[in-house]
C-alpha cells in the first residue's frame, strides 16, 4: 500500500482520482485545498488529513516522515493550471513522485525545468493522459498504424462544453492562469491527436477569444480543423432541443469517432499503470504543451484557409462587459 497526499481536494476533477487511489488498494494520508468543501473525502479517505494552508500541509507531511516513519510515496496534484509546475517541485522535493493533472505545465520550457528536478531527486513526473487509456482510441491508434502508410486522413475535431458567467471569475477565465481556452479543454485532444497521427508540422489559429479557439493542425499523418468552446450559444440546435450543455465530435474522412462512454473509470486505469512502472511522464504531453503554447500567442488569420465551419458561428461580447 503506497501514501499519496492530493493536492486540488475541492475541484471536479479531485474525485477521480480520490477514487483512482482507492481502487488501487492505497492510502491517501493528507490533503490540501483553500476551499474547505470537501466533503466528498468521506467517501473514500474519512481518516485522511486536511488542510488548507499549505504552510502546515507542507510542515505535516515533514512532520509525519520524520517524527512517526511514515514516507509520502505519491503526490496527485489537482490544482490551478498555473501551479502545477511549482507542485511538481514541491512533490519531488518531498521524496515523492507527482501524478499531475493536464495540463502538466504551461509553457514548453517549463518541462526542461522540471527534466532537472527529476534528475536531482531520482524521483518521476507522471501526467494523466487518460486519453490514450481509452479503448476507442487506442484501437483508432492501432487500425492508424496498420493502415496506409501514405495517407492523410481529415479530421475534424469539435468540443464544446458550456460553462456559465462564473467562468470568467474563477482562474479559469484568466489566461494567465489557466493557459486560455485551447489549453484549459482542449489540451487532451491535441495530446490524443499528436499520439495518434504523429508530428506537427503546421499549426494555424483563426479565432482566439474569451469563449472560443478555432484552428488548422497538420500533423504527419492527418489534417485536423478543431473548433473549442465554453458559450452555450454556438451548441447545434438539436443538443439544445436534448436540454444538453457539451457537444463533442471527432470526424475521420467523415466517420464519427464514438467514444462517448468508458470514461469513468481511466483515472483509475492511469494509476494502475503508474504504480506498474508503465505512466506517461514528463516527455509525454511535450508536443500538446508546444502546440497550445503556440496557439495562445499566434496571431488569428480570421475566416480563411482551412478552417472549422463553427468558425462562421456569430461572436458575442464578454458577459462582464454588460456586468462592470
Amino acid at each position: 500500500m503506497k501514501n499519496f497526499a492530493l493536492m486540488g481536494a475541492s475541484g471536479y476533477i479531485a474525485p477521480r482520482h480520490m477514487k483512482a487511489i482507492k481502487e488501487t488498494n492505497n492510502n491517501l494520508i493528507a490533503a490540501l485545498d483553500k476551499f474547505d468543501s470537501v466533503g466528498i473525502i468521506d467517501s473514500y479517505f474519512p481518516n485522511a488529513d486536511f488542510f488548507t494552508e499549505f504552510e502546515r500541509f507542507d510542515r505535516h507531511i515533514s512532520k509525519i516522515k520524520y517524527d512517526k516513519n511514515i514516507p509520502l510515496d505519491y503526490v496527485s496534484i489537482c490544482t490551478p493550471n498555473y501551479l502545477h509546475d511549482a507542485h511538481i517541485r514541491f512533490a519531488l522535493r518531498q521524496g515523492a513522485d507527482a501524478i499531475c493533472e493536464k495540463p502538466l505545465v504551461l509553457n514548453p520550457w517549463n518541462i526542461d525545468a522540471l527534466a532537472k528536478i527529476e534528475q536531482e531527486t531520482g524521483k518521476k513526473i507522471y501526467n494523466i493522459l487518460q486519453l490514450r487509456v481509452h479503448p476507442s482510441i487506442i484501437a483508432l491508434k492501432e487500425k492508424i498504424e496498420n493502415g496506409p502508410k501514405d495517407k492523410v486522413y481529415d479530421v475534424d475535431l469539435t468540443y464544446l462544453t458550456s460553462r456559465g458567467h462564473w467562468y470568467y471569475t474563477s482562474w479559469k477565465g484568466d489566461e494567465s492562469k489557466s493557459g486560455g481556452i485551447a489549453t484549459n479543454i482542449g489540451v487532451h485532444f491535441f495530446d490524443m491527436l499528436s499520439w495518434i497521427f504523429g508530428d506537427v508540422k503546421q499549426n494555424t489559429v483563426h479565432i482566439n477569444t474569451h469563449d472560443r479557439s478555432a484552428g488548422y493542425l497538420e500533423f504527419e499523418k492527418a489534417r485536423v480543423r478543431w473548433f473549442l468552446s465554453i458559450n452555450y450559444d454556438v451548441l447545434p440546435d438539436d443538443v439544445k432541443d436534448r436540454g444538453q450543455r457539451t457537444y463533442r465530435s471527432i470526424t475521420i474522412e467523415g466517420e464519427e469517432l464514438e467514444f462517448s462512454g468508458g470514461f469513468t473509470d481511466l483515472h483509475t486505469v492511469s494509476y494502475q499503470e503508474i504504480l506498474e512502472g508503465k505512466g506517461y511522464g514528463l516527455e509525454a504531453p511535450r508536443t500538446a504543451i508546444e502546440i497550445v503554447h503556440k496557439i495562445r500567442h499566434a496571431q488569428p488569420i480570421g475566416v480563411k484557409g482551412e478552417y472549422h465551419p463553427f468558425v462562421k458561428k456569430p461572436l458575442v461580447d464578454h458577459p462582464f462587459k454588460t456586468n462592470l
